[in-house]
Protein backbone atom coordinates (compact mmCIF):
# COMPACT_ATOMS: atom_id res chain seq x y z
CA UNK A 1 0.00 0.00 0.00
CA UNK A 2 2.82 2.38 0.82
CA UNK A 3 4.43 1.94 -2.64
CA UNK A 4 1.17 2.88 -4.36
CA UNK A 5 0.81 5.91 -2.13
CA UNK A 6 4.41 7.00 -2.83
CA UNK A 7 3.85 6.62 -6.59
CA UNK A 8 0.66 8.67 -6.35
CA UNK A 9 2.47 11.42 -4.45
CA UNK A 10 5.36 11.39 -6.93
CA UNK A 11 3.06 11.50 -9.98
CA UNK A 12 0.96 14.26 -8.42
CA UNK A 13 4.11 16.28 -7.67
CA UNK A 14 5.38 15.90 -11.24
CA UNK A 15 1.99 16.89 -12.69
CA UNK A 16 1.91 19.88 -10.36
CA UNK A 17 5.34 21.05 -11.53
CA UNK A 18 4.31 20.62 -15.18
CA UNK A 19 1.08 22.55 -14.57
CA UNK A 20 2.96 25.42 -12.92
CA UNK A 21 5.51 25.51 -15.77
CA UNK A 22 2.77 25.56 -18.42
CA UNK A 23 0.90 28.25 -16.50
CA UNK A 24 4.05 30.38 -16.41
CA UNK A 25 4.68 29.92 -20.14
CA UNK A 26 1.11 30.86 -21.05
CA UNK A 27 1.17 33.83 -18.70
CA UNK A 28 4.45 35.22 -20.02
CA UNK A 29 3.46 34.72 -23.66
CA UNK A 30 -0.16 35.81 -23.59
CA UNK A 31 -0.92 37.91 -20.52
CA UNK A 32 2.23 39.83 -19.78
CA UNK A 33 4.39 41.40 -22.44
CA UNK A 34 1.53 43.38 -23.94
CA UNK A 35 4.03 46.20 -24.12
CA UNK A 36 7.57 46.30 -25.35
CA UNK A 37 10.69 47.92 -23.91
CA UNK A 38 10.97 50.14 -27.00
CA UNK A 39 8.32 52.84 -27.21
CA UNK A 40 6.99 55.29 -29.75
CA UNK A 41 9.12 58.42 -30.00
CA UNK A 42 12.35 56.62 -29.06
CA UNK A 43 15.25 55.92 -31.38
CA UNK A 44 15.09 52.25 -32.36
CA UNK A 45 17.96 50.30 -30.77
CA UNK A 46 20.55 49.29 -33.33
CA UNK A 47 21.31 45.63 -34.00
CA UNK A 48 23.21 43.45 -36.44
CA UNK A 49 21.76 40.13 -37.63
CA UNK A 50 22.46 37.78 -40.50
CA UNK A 51 20.07 37.40 -43.40
CA UNK A 52 19.27 34.11 -45.13
CA UNK A 53 22.42 34.44 -47.27
CA UNK A 54 24.64 34.78 -44.20
CA UNK A 55 25.26 38.51 -44.80
CA UNK A 56 25.14 40.92 -41.89
CA UNK A 57 22.38 43.53 -41.87
CA UNK A 58 22.59 46.48 -39.47
CA UNK A 59 19.52 48.57 -38.67
CA UNK A 60 21.64 51.73 -38.47
CA UNK A 61 22.59 51.31 -42.16
CA UNK A 62 18.95 51.90 -43.14
CA UNK A 63 18.82 55.49 -41.86
CA UNK A 64 17.16 57.61 -44.49
CA UNK A 65 14.59 54.88 -45.20
CA UNK A 66 11.39 53.95 -43.46
CA UNK A 67 11.75 50.55 -41.79
CA UNK A 68 8.92 48.10 -41.20
CA UNK A 69 10.56 45.93 -38.50
CA UNK A 70 8.54 42.75 -37.97
CA UNK A 71 9.29 40.02 -35.40
CA UNK A 72 7.76 36.67 -36.30
CA UNK A 73 7.89 32.87 -36.15
CA UNK A 74 6.85 30.09 -38.54
CA UNK A 75 4.72 28.58 -35.74
CA UNK A 76 2.65 31.77 -35.41
CA UNK A 77 -0.62 31.69 -37.43
CA UNK A 78 -1.07 35.50 -37.56
CA UNK A 79 2.55 35.79 -38.74
CA UNK A 80 1.89 33.29 -41.49
CA UNK A 81 -1.27 35.14 -42.53
CA UNK A 82 0.41 38.53 -42.82
CA UNK A 83 3.57 37.48 -44.69
CA UNK A 84 1.96 37.36 -48.18
CA UNK A 85 0.44 40.81 -47.49
CA UNK A 86 3.83 42.14 -46.43
CA UNK A 87 5.37 40.76 -49.63
CA UNK A 88 2.72 42.42 -51.79
CA UNK A 89 3.20 45.79 -50.09
CA UNK A 90 7.00 45.41 -50.18
CA UNK A 91 6.84 45.16 -53.96
CA UNK A 92 4.91 48.43 -53.98
CA UNK A 93 7.03 50.39 -51.48
CA UNK A 94 10.60 49.08 -51.80
CA UNK A 95 11.45 51.59 -54.54
CA UNK A 96 9.85 54.38 -52.48
CA UNK A 97 12.32 54.21 -49.60
CA UNK A 98 10.57 51.72 -47.33
CA UNK A 99 12.37 48.55 -46.22
CA UNK A 100 10.96 45.49 -44.48
CA UNK A 101 13.12 43.61 -42.00
CA UNK A 102 11.41 40.40 -40.93
CA UNK A 103 13.22 39.09 -37.85
CA UNK A 104 12.63 35.40 -37.21
CA UNK A 105 13.10 34.52 -33.57
CA UNK A 106 14.77 31.36 -32.41
CA UNK A 107 14.16 28.96 -35.28
CA UNK A 108 16.47 26.85 -37.41
CA UNK A 109 17.71 28.08 -40.76
CA UNK A 110 15.96 25.16 -42.45
CA UNK A 111 12.53 25.94 -40.98
CA UNK A 112 12.86 29.60 -41.94
CA UNK A 113 14.15 28.79 -45.43
CA UNK A 114 11.21 26.46 -46.11
CA UNK A 115 8.77 29.14 -44.95
CA UNK A 116 10.43 31.85 -47.07
CA UNK A 117 10.40 29.58 -50.14
CA UNK A 118 6.77 28.55 -49.61
CA UNK A 119 5.65 32.18 -49.68
CA UNK A 120 8.27 33.44 -52.19
CA UNK A 121 9.35 36.21 -49.83
CA UNK A 122 11.81 38.69 -51.34
CA UNK A 123 12.22 41.14 -48.45
CA UNK A 124 15.13 40.65 -46.03
CA UNK A 125 14.52 37.89 -43.48
CA UNK A 126 16.91 38.09 -40.55
CA UNK A 127 17.75 35.34 -38.08
CA UNK A 128 17.68 36.09 -34.35
CA UNK A 129 18.59 32.54 -33.34
CA UNK A 130 19.42 33.36 -29.70
CA UNK A 131 16.53 35.84 -29.38
CA UNK A 132 18.97 38.59 -28.40
CA UNK A 133 17.22 41.31 -30.43
CA UNK A 134 13.80 40.02 -29.33
CA UNK A 135 14.91 40.35 -25.70
CA UNK A 136 16.55 43.75 -26.28
CA UNK A 137 13.30 45.09 -27.73
CA UNK A 138 11.34 43.43 -24.89
CA UNK A 139 8.88 41.67 -27.15
CA UNK A 140 6.25 39.31 -25.80
CA UNK A 141 3.61 38.35 -28.35
CA UNK A 142 4.29 37.59 -31.99
CA UNK A 143 3.93 39.14 -34.42
CA UNK A 144 5.19 42.50 -33.20
CA UNK A 145 6.00 45.30 -35.62
CA UNK A 146 7.87 48.57 -35.21
CA UNK A 147 7.36 51.38 -37.72
CA UNK A 148 10.62 53.32 -37.85
CA UNK A 149 10.96 56.60 -39.75
CA UNK A 150 13.93 57.76 -41.83
CA UNK A 151 15.54 59.31 -38.72
CA UNK A 152 15.48 55.98 -36.88
CA UNK A 153 12.65 56.99 -34.54
CA UNK A 154 9.90 54.49 -33.69
CA UNK A 155 6.62 55.97 -34.91
CA UNK A 156 4.38 53.06 -33.92
CA UNK A 157 4.52 49.75 -32.09
CA UNK A 158 1.99 47.23 -33.39
CA UNK A 159 1.20 44.00 -31.56
CA UNK A 160 -0.66 41.24 -33.39
CA UNK A 161 -1.50 40.40 -36.98
CA UNK A 162 -2.31 42.88 -39.72
CA UNK A 163 -4.36 42.93 -42.89
CA UNK A 164 -2.95 43.89 -46.28
CA UNK A 165 -4.77 47.22 -46.06
CA UNK A 166 -3.22 47.92 -42.62
CA UNK A 167 0.26 47.10 -43.89
CA UNK A 168 -0.13 49.43 -46.87
CA UNK A 169 -1.28 52.27 -44.60
CA UNK A 170 1.63 51.66 -42.21
CA UNK A 171 4.17 51.64 -45.03
CA UNK A 172 2.76 54.91 -46.31
CA UNK A 173 3.20 56.40 -42.80
CA UNK A 174 6.94 55.68 -42.79
CA UNK A 175 7.62 56.49 -46.44
CA UNK A 176 10.35 59.16 -46.46
CA UNK A 177 9.24 62.56 -47.65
Amino acid sequence: MSKKRNRLIMRSSILGVIAVALGYVFYTNFMSGQETDVHEGEVAPNFVLQNMDGEEVELEDLRGKGVFLNFWGTYCPPCEDEMPHMEKQYEKYKDRGVEILAVNVGESDLAVERFVNRYDLTFPVLLDENKDVLDHYGIGPLPSTFLIDEDGVVQRVLLGGMTEENIGEYMEEIEPS
